[in-house]
């Protein structure tokens, strides 16, 4: 095996984690003044972190077109599967120390549910994008649930964009050297 194929494709990944992070820099001050979110926050941290995960997802759901769409379609259900906790634990807020964990419990046990639901079956992006959720909720001030599922989804849009663009480029490589 060549050199060349050893080394052009991980230069390409790195080439493409670049871009996100230049995305990240020049949108996420921008997604932190339209959401209105603790000023500065975004311009310091950024959003960056939701692009990685959501392009490691995009092969976890196989790679395809069909797998990065049910993937968004999973963010989704995730984003408000936390809200119904969020919300659930409040109700439940008398319970103490339970509350919480009985509505996450009661939440994941429907999400379930849809796992031979076709279009609505990808629990791992269910439960990332849940995930994503509750950290952005917890820990980027200014949050609320409409800011935080805008800036999530767009987010996760990026980087299933750059899972198809890795892939695409890795067969075009593959193409190339045979």
């Amino acid at each position: 095996m060549s050199v060349k194929k050893i080394v052009v494709f991980p230069l390409i990944v790195a080439v493409l984690a670049f871009l996100i992070q230049i995305i990240d820099q020049l949108l996420s001050p921008v997604m932190n003044s339209y959401l209105n979110l603790n000023p500065g926050f975004a311009a310091e941290k950024g959003f960056g972190w939701i692009a990685f995960q959501s392009w490691a997802v995009y092969f976890l759901a196989g790679g395809d077109v069909p797998g990065g769409v049910k993937s968004i379609i999973g963010y989704s259900i995730g984003i408000g599967g936390s809200i119904l906790i969020m919300n659930l634990a409040g109700v439940f807020g008398s319970l103490g120390f339970f509350a919480v964990p009985l509505a996450v419990s009661l939440v994941a046990c429907a999400l379930i549910f849809l796992e031979k639901a076709g279009w609505f079956s990808f629990i791992p992006a269910m439960f990332i994008g849940a995930g994503v959720y509750f950290a952005f909720m917890n820990y980027v001030p200014g949050a609320k649930f409409a800011n935080a599922a805008i800036t999530e989804i767009v987010f996760c849009i990026i980087g299933l964009i750059f899972g198809y663009a890795t892939l695409t480029l890795r067969a075009a490589f593959e193409k190339r050297m045979k």
